[in-house]
């Protein structure tokens, strides 16, 4: 069978074709313009490709409920153009076949369970730091769905006492996206995060940071794998920060195996980039 998969993301929008197995046969990428400008090139090249059903991992907060008016709509995004946008029923009504579909960030969790660095595990946590902050849950197999979908890249951080930065998100100013994210750290230090020395007191902050909503995440969740992801993340020196920040704010309180090897708990993605893609691909086979 052939699958579409769709990363849709607040800077690109990648397009993939591939099968059930996870092998991509296809992939282009376009820039996430409005709604007018992007829909129509995506749109044409699933119709190129002849697809049998397509996988949606969307940038959010989107309606994922199915017996909701608005399911499929992108609702309160920051990217006004697709502010209260349907893209999953424009997609149905142009490409006429199975749609599955979720966030970008449990899409990515997704792909890592099947194929990457959570391969073989039942309950994981994927989290991009990145533009954003975002983080896809599985819990026994399932990814978590509430209300809506997890916002958990703005749970509220206890700030240390020494940091002034009052954080950049528009909606919290200090929470976990308002303090590491690519532009928290830009406006912060008045550079990108690959322009800053790997010994800046800058990468202490964002590692005790994360650190802190990641101790939040064990103690409410207890997760297998930990997985980190995003532009940020590709500072070296930060996830040995991140482990060490780890253990020192659990104090010792959890006894349990996989803190005893955090560099095999606490990792880097496995999927060479493509696991929103592999993600939309099992999101789409599912759908079928």
């Amino acid at each position: 069978m052939r699958i579409g998969a769709l990363e849709a993301g607040g800077t690109k929008m990648v397009c993939a074709v591939g099968n059930e197995f996870g092998e991509i046969e296809s992939l282009v990428k376009f820039p996430t313009g409005t709604p007018e400008t992007t829909m129509p090139q995506m749109i044409s090249y699933f119709k190129q490709q002849k697809i049998d059903a397509l996988g949606i991992g969307c940038f959010g907060p989107i309606d994922l409920h199915k017996d909701s008016d608005t399911y499929g709509c992108i609702t309160s995004s920051p990217k006004e153009a697709w502010r209260n946008y349907n893209i999953l029923d424009r997609f149905l009504k142009e490409l006429n076949c199975p749609i599955g579909l979720d966030t970008d960030v449990n899409a990515a969790c997704l792909g890592e369970m099947e194929y990457g660095a959570a391969k073989g595990c039942q309950n994981a946590i994927y989290i991009t730091i990145g533009t954003g902050v975002g983080m896809g849950i599985c819990s026994e197999g399932k990814l978590i769905h509430g209300v809506m979908h997890p916002e958990a890249g703005h749970m509220f951080i206890k700030r240390l006492s020494s940091d002034l930065f009052e954080g950049t998100c528009p909606y919290h100013k200090d929470c976990l996206e308002g303090l590491v994210s690519g532009g928290a750290i830009g406006a912060r230090y008045g550079k990108k995060a690959s322009e800053i020395p790997k010994h800046d007191i800058a990468w202490k902050y964002t590692a005790h940071y994360i650190a802190e909503a990641i101790v939040n995440l064990i103690l409410t969740l207890e997760p297998e794998r930990i997985i980190l992801g995003g532009g940020v993340m590709e500072q070296e020196q930060l996830l040995p920060l991140i482990h060490n920040e780890v253990v020192t704010l659990l104090r010792g309180y959890l006894q349990i195996d996989q803190l005893q090897k955090i560099e095999e708990y606490i990792v880097r993605p496995g999927c060479d980039g493509n696991q929103g893609i592999l993600g939309a691909l099992l999101l789409g086979r599912n759908e079928l």
